[in-house]
């Protein structure tokens, strides 16, 4: 072979090595955009859900020390559950098990989404896959002492499966609202079996708190820091960032009056 033939030869195979490795990191690239895409389009949705259950989870356990002394008044769940009106204690029960059943949903809808995607070169990815898994851990812990508001890994996924809407498609999907989340619990009984237990957990929080303190302490926590991780600068949640700590209880913070027309205060808002 002459000097011209491994000439052309050499060019052919350096191009189609440049080639190859341009379409490897086109690829990439398209990959990455379409984590940022995914993780941009439900990131915030799945920050509001674990939020509003990380505030329920705040005003239950803050409102089980507001009992623990009578001159203070009634707590969130004594006094929508206990001492309210059917429908107030009604509502509150419901949105309860609601702002989890949401959480699980969009944890589903983010998983159905990004199963195929290499998150493993996105380190804020990662940290927010691992963190919801932690926050799943924490959702089934077993504590001999309480099992209100527990569940499994796979009934973790079949609530979440459930709170899909059913019109919603890849790319694109959403959860349930509280107004189709309620017509769905009066119609259907199918869907209403997976909630009879939680929504009987609710009283038995409303009930005695004590004996759950400690596993829901730890789950709102763990949505603190997930929110940290979707939110770090921010931009969704500037104010109410403070975690429940048992040992302070901060002054001018009672629980909302009117479930209707909650009341924020300082640290995660108090709204049923």
């Amino acid at each position: 072979m002459d000097s011209l033939s491994l000439i052309s030869a050499a060019v052919a195979v350096g191009g189609a090595v440049l080639t190859a490795l341009s379409g490897y990191w086109q690829q990439r690239r398209l990959s990455s955009m379409e984590q940022r895409t995914y993780m941009s389009r439900y990131g915030g949705s799945l920050a509001w859900a674990a939020y509003d259950l990380q505030t329920r989870l705040f005003n239950i356990l803050h409102s089980h020390r507001i009992d623990q002394d009578p001159a203070r008044g009634d707590g969130f769940l004594t006094a929508f559950l206990v001492r309210g009106s059917a429908r107030d204690a009604e509502f509150v029960r419901r949105s309860t098990v609601f702002v989890l059943a949401e959480y699980l949903g969009w944890v589903e809808i983010l998983r159905r989404d990004i199963q195929f995607l290499d998150l493993g070169r996105n380190s804020l990815n990662t940290r927010i896959m691992r963190q919801i898994a932690e926050v799943g851990h924490c959702l089934a812990a077993i504590d001999p002492a309480s099992s209100e508001l527990r569940l499994f890994r796979a009934r973790q996924r079949a609530v979440g499966e459930l709170m899909v809407h059913p019109d919603s498609e890849p790319g694109r999907r959403r959860c349930l609202g509280f107004a189709e989340f309620c017509e769905r619990l009066d119609g259907d009984s199918r869907f209403a079996e997976w909630f009879e237990v939680l929504l009987a957990d609710v009283d038995r929080l409303a009930a005695d708190t004590a004996p759950a303190a400690a596993r829901l302490r730890a789950l709102q926590t763990q949505l603190v820091v997930l929110i940290d991780l979707l939110d770090p600068k921010q931009a969704r949640f500037p104010k109410f960032r403070l975690a429940f700590d048992p040992a302070i209880d901060a002054p001018g913070a009672p629980p909302s009056a009117n479930p209707a027309n909650p009341a924020p205060v300082e640290g995660p808002a108090a709204n049923p």
